[in-house]
């Protein structure tokens, strides 16, 4: 059996669409705000792997609440991984490229020096230190611009605005690779069940969509695929802005997922999967 942490997030909901017989947990059965709950639920459990696809993802509220931000990122990942190391699972844990400070051009390898801007790449770096001091099998899976046709995303605000008005502006300096949770959840399984039987993969990796974009560049697309008539304007960071600091760079260099036979996703195939489902859902 295999045992998530998530619901109802994006990575959560393709996870139930691509393993239904999993066991998910949400807030209601392991609050990640109380790490000893997480442990525990899966000591009753004892599944043969673990997948944590919860997060606490607000990243400007993370600012205001930074203690809350680190107990959920930080605090019980590590909880989480303590366990399983304990019973001998994998466990699967997903982080950011928030980790880093984004700096530069050149995409950043798993091994690369991590300063994270802000509070919430802090407690993501917590999270992922923590799952490694465990001692047990396990892959830290960064992602980033995770879009999805559930919760809140990019792509459905796009949409959204893009229906209502004629032009937006939109950032054109932060060049990153948006990533389906489709994408990211069939990488969760994948890795999950190789590391049942090859524990030796354990580390950090790796995975976001292709080709590396801009905000801005990616809006157009949406815009585009989606038939909708409204001008983007590019803008920069600094005119735009938040209360937490957004990294530049978010090019990461996923070359090493070939240990797993997995490869970049095509953000442009998952946008179209993702329209598709939007129109059956309306």
């Amino acid at each position: 059996m295999i045992l998530v942490f998530g619901q109802s997030g994006q990575v959560a909901t393709e996870l139930q669409r691509l393993q239904p017989d999993a066991l998910f947990l949400g807030r209601a059965q392991a609050d990640l705000s109380d790490p000893d709950a997480c442990a525990a639920a899966i000591r009753a459990h004892a599944p043969r792997v673990v997948i944590n696809a919860a997060a606490y993802t607000a990243v400007d509220r993370a600012e205001e609440e930074d203690a809350l931000a680190t107990t959920i990122n930080g605090d019980a990942p590590a909880a989480m991984a303590r366990a399983c190391a304990a019973l001998g699972i994998p466990l699967v844990h997903i982080s950011t490229d928030y980790v880093f400070d984004g700096s530069g051009e050149v995409p950043f390898a798993p091994d690369h020096p991590t300063e994270p801007l802000g509070a919430y790449g802090r407690s993501k770096l917590k999270g992922e230190q923590g799952v490694r001091a465990a001692g047990g099998t396990y892959a830290i899976l960064r992602t980033s611009w995770v879009f999805s046709a559930h919760g809140n995303n990019f792509v459905k605000t796009m949409l959204r605005l893009g229906a209502e008005r004629d032009s937006l502006t939109v950032v054109a300096d932060q060049i990153g690779g948006p990533t389906p949770a489709r994408a990211i959840g069939q990488a969760c399984l994948t890795i999950a069940q190789h590391l049942q039987t090859a524990p030796e993969a354990s580390g950090t990796y790796h995975l976001s969509g292709a080709p590396d974009t801009s905000w801005a560049g990616f809006a157009r697309a949406i815009m585009a695929e989606a038939g909708l008539h409204c001008e983007i304007a590019d803008i920069p960071t600094l005119a735009y802005p938040t209360p937490a600091r957004r990294p530049l760079n978010s090019r990461m260099d996923c070359s090493s997922l070939s240990v797993f036979g997995l490869d970049r996703p095509s953000w442009r195939e998952g946008l179209e999967d993702v329209l598709r489902d939007l129109k059956g859902n309306s």
